[in-house]
């Protein structure tokens, strides 16, 4: 195996809304519920302005305030598939995992954003060494991004970050290298990495990958 040649490691930003857990999905319930319409009304390939459901933005803000502070949408989001299971792969091929997401955006409601989002990282099992809620990502200081914001992927790139564009119907302008799921994300990362360090090891010997390892350790049945 190749040495590395950094002595620090190997950071990647991860985005949660669209690319760990399915804000559309928990949006879309909650409006179609408010508005008394079905679900199937509200297409799931929408913009990123959300205008195929028919919201203006003081509509979309009104709603999302709503969702977030009194629905509490963020704690009760779907996992996106496979997101646990790479995201522990990753870590422990040494990545370090460090959420980075724009969640504080309502005004107001910063205690419930970010509670809910703790809450909803230990619920899905989502193994992390940083939480940081910011709209300019650039300022994390990360080797590698992975996000579905056509904006954030344009702004990181500007400053000449490395950034896996996790495909979204509202994100297919951006250029790649591009994610259809998790095991995509997992390979592109473990290339960068490689690229970087010289080598990438996938997981350390003797260790049981997987979210489910926590549970397993909290009722005494692994040791870390």
């Amino acid at each position: 195996m190749g040495r590395n040649k950094h002595a620090t490691p190997f950071v990647l930003g991860v985005d949660l809304d669209g690319v760990c857990a399915d804000y559309t999905g928990a949006f879309r319930r909650f409006v179609a519920s408010e508005k008394g319409v079905p679900e199937g009304d509200l297409p799931l390939e929408r913009s990123w302005d959300f205008r195929e459901w028919g919201l203006d933005q003081a509509e979309f803000e009104r709603l999302h305030r709503a969702a977030i502070t009194e629905a509490r949408i963020l704690a009760d989001c779907d996992i996106i598939a496979g997101a646990p299971e790479a995201l522990w792969r990753l870590s422990d091929a040494g990545v370090w995992i460090r959420i980075v997401t724009h969640r504080l955006y309502v005004n107001w409601g910063h205690a419930a954003a970010a509670g809910d989002t703790v809450s909803w990282l230990d619920r899905a099992r989502i193994p992390y060494r940083d939480l940081c809620f910011v709209g300019e990502k650039r300022d994390v200081g990360a080797d590698a991004y992975v996000d579905d914001g056509a904006h954030n992927v344009l702004a990181l790139r500007a400053a000449g970050r490395d950034v896996i564009v996790f495909d979204q119907p509202y994100n297919r302008d951006c250029a790649g290298p591009r994610a259809q799921n998790w095991h995509e994300v997992e390979d592109i990362v473990l290339n960068l990495m490689a690229r970087r360090d010289g080598a990438a090891q996938t997981s350390l010997p003797g260790v049981d990958a997987g979210a489910s390892r926590l549970d397993r350790k909290l009722h005494g049945r692994y040791s870390a």
